[in-house]
Parts: structure tokens; sequence; C-alpha cells
């Protein structure tokens, strides 16, 4: 028997940290096609961070309380749900919700806890191992023997994204990270050479490392300010994915020279798309990405871990930036 409340993380008012306050909601019901899940434990995210803030509204339909990712138990079905039962363990991508007691999610958007990891490790991978999979395999098509540059190499996309180009065979990886020791951290995930962006001109170092040849695809989460020189950084038929605008929203950059590089610039949001196209994520995840977390070639990586009521900790902690991995709320 469910009771009849959960506990969520509510929004008071668009601000820092502190406007996230626990508050008492009704739990919800599953409609068809969804599950009901008993949040163990809830991922930290940057749009998290930005709906905070007041810069990223939920999509219509979405809880009004942040929360992009959850592990736990199912609890609940809604009507046509086939491959999923109750007491099932799964982690999920949401479109919001998550940092609460129970979270309604998507059934085509879970997966299973992979073999050997924990709820809180689960909780770890959905929104960052989406995010990179559709931007790295779909969009940037990284295939073996090529080279990529991943910025924010210490971020929680970042640790993804560089374990994926890993296990896609990358030849080269290189990342951008803000710290020495951030850097030391993404060279031990198999980084061939991390740049500190805070000392070193990375467009510079990149045509150093790879001999003015430049890198096949760039991972990128900062957007304006960095367009030129990642144009600058592109090889010949290079590929750009920009995935946030950190650094704004607007750059300039020389168009004769991407025409000359034949290169394509490409960009994805992955919160509003449909839960079918969602759902071919997981699939492709499931079947390429879950065998080598279950046989540890690759591994969740986290930061620190709070309580759900200490959500404005966690909070603090991303806006901080000193956080390598993950940042999570335990249930």
């Amino acid at each position: 028997m469910l009771p009849k409340e959960m506990t969520v993380i509510e929004i008071s008012q668009p601000g820092g940290p502190e406007v996230l306050k626990p508050a008492p909601r009704p739990i919800p019901q599953p409609a068809a096609g969804e599950v009901l899940i008993k949040v163990a434990a809830a991922g930290v995210n940057r749009p998290d961070v930005l709906q905070r803030a007041g810069m990223y509204p939920p999509p219509p339909g979405a809880p009004d309380y942040p929360g992009l990712e959850v592990a736990g138990e199912i609890v609940a079905l809604g009507d046509g749900v086939q491959r999923w039962k109750l007491g099932d363990k799964v982690c999920a991508l949401v479109a919001g919700g998550g940092y609460a007691t129970y979270c309604l999610a998507p059934a085509e958007q879970c997966l299973p806890v992979p073999a050997g990891l924990d709820m809180a490790e689960a909780a770890a991978l959905p929104e960052n191992w989406f995010t990179v999979w559709t931007n790295i395999a779909d969009r940037g098509r990284l295939a073996a023997g090529e080279s990529i540059l991943i910025h924010g190499g210490a971020s929680g996309i970042g640790v993804a994204a560089i374990q994926l180009a890993r296990l896609l065979g990358a030849t080269n990886i290189y990342a951008t990270a803000g710290t020495d020791e951030k850097c030391r951290y993404c060279e031990s995930l198999g980084v061939t050479k991390a740049i500190n962006y805070k000392t070193e001109d990375f467009a510079a170092r990149i045509a150093e490392l790879t001999g003015g040849r430049g890198v096949d695809v760039i991972l990128d989460m900062v957007g304006g300010k960095y367009f030129a020189p990642n144009i600058k950084s592109l090889a010949e038929e290079g590929r750009l994915v920009i995935i946030a605008v950190q650094g704004g929203p607007k750059g300039e950059g020389d168009l004769s020279l991407l025409m000359r590089k034949r290169a394509t610039v490409t960009g994805s949001t992955l919160r509003p798309r449909p839960i079918a196209f969602k759902g071919a994520i997981a699939r492709a995840l499931e079947a390429k990405v879950w065998p080598a977390l279950a046989d540890g070639r690759i591994k969740a990586i986290i930061d620190s871990r709070f309580p759900l009521d200490q959500a404005a900790a966690a909070h603090a902690r991303i806006d901080h930036g000193d956080h390598i991995g993950k940042v999570l709320l335990i249930i």
C-alpha cells in the first residue's frame, strides 16, 4: 500500500541554492505507458541549476520541480506497460520531477540497473549517457580510429563522454578542464592529453598535438566564445556538436574556414524530445553500453552524495564548480 503523500524539493522562487525547499505533494498515479518509481537516488545536473535560476522552464506536462534522472524500484504500473513488473530495479531518464521520494517515468525511458552497480551508481547514468550517446555516436558519428575533443572533461557529461569515446574506439581523446587536478583525472580515464583552458589556448594546443590536422569530433557545452576556436580545431570533414551554451548563445567564426574544411556544425537538446526518440536511445544504451558497465570497462563516476533534504548543498557544489563526475541526492 503506497502512502498518499511524498516529499519533493520545490523551487520556492528563482534564485540561488537556498530557494530549494522540501515540500509535501500527492503521490502521482502512472498514466498509460508510465511507471511509478520509489526513488533511491537522483542525479543533480546543470539543467536543474538553470531551472532553479528561472532560465530553463520544464516542458509542458512535466513536474514543476527539478530532477532529470532517478534510480529505484517500480511500485506501480500504468496501462499497457509490458516489459516491467512491480519490484523491478531500474534507472530512468525523466523530463522533471526526480527530486522526490516517488517519480513517474515513461516505461520506454527506463533501463535495468546494470549488474554490479548499486542504486546510487545507476542514478548517475541516464542523463549523461543518453546525452553523450545521441551527440557523440549519433550526431557526431565518432568512429573507431578517429579523434575527439571533449570540453568540460571532468563534468558528469565529460567523464561519460571520455569513456564512450574510448568504448567506440577513438584513437586520440583530448579534453579541456579548469584545473590541473581535473586534467590529471581526465587523463586517468584514458584522455591522451587534457588541456587546462584557464592557462592554455586550447585551439593552439590542439593544433600542436595533432600536427595541425585538428580533431574529427568536438563535443562542446560552452557555445558562443568557443565557436571560433572550435572551428580552428576541427579536422577536414570534422563535426562540431554543441549541447549547451554556458559561454553564451552567440559567437563569431571564420565561415570560409568552415567551408574549406567541409565541416559540420550541429547541436541538440534532449529534454523536449519525444518519448519514442528517448526510448530508441535507451535501447541502444542497453545493447552497447550496459554490458561495458556490467563488466567494468566503464564506470559510474560519483563526486558526492547528499540527502534529499540537502538539495541546496548539492546545488552549491555544482555552482562552485569543483566537482568531478556526478553529484547525487540519496533518499
